[in-house]
């Protein structure tokens, strides 16, 4: 499986953008795909992510109310909506899958996509 994240890119705080991660060698209903970031300095931590074998979203308390998760299964690419973004977002975010459910153990991680960087700064 191969993955190729978009979207990111430099906004004004309160601002917003969507990443996109598009999956190929394989459909969506084998993963659960998470979006994580790293920010300079700090660890690389799961944000959200999203399975068609589980029936909510997961989302990190930072960003739950802001960003929205979604998949598109024709497209075999999922979306991370962000909203409301704060300059503590700054960030490069990843996509990244694992088999069939959802984990914030990032070491579970089967595949990782090479990053997109948000820029959230006046």
């Amino acid at each position: 499986v191969q993955l190729v994240e978009s979207g990111g890119g430099s906004v004004q705080p309160g601002g917003s953008l969507t990443l996109s991660c598009e999956v190929s060698g394989s459909t969506l209903d084998d993963w659960a795909i998470h979006w994580f970031r790293q920010a300079p300095g700090k660890e690389r931590d799961v944000i959200s992510c999203i399975s068609n074998r589980e029936a909510i979203p997961y989302y990190e308390d930072s960003v739950k109310g802001r960003f929205t998760i979604s998949a598109d299964n024709a497209k075999n690419t999922v979306f991370l909506q962000m909203a409301h973004l704060q300059p503590e977002d700054t960030a490069d975010y990843y996509c990244a899958v694992r088999y069939y459910y959802c984990s914030t153990v990032g070491s579970l991680i089967q595949a990782w996509g090479q990053g997109t960087p948000v820029t959230v700064s006046s």
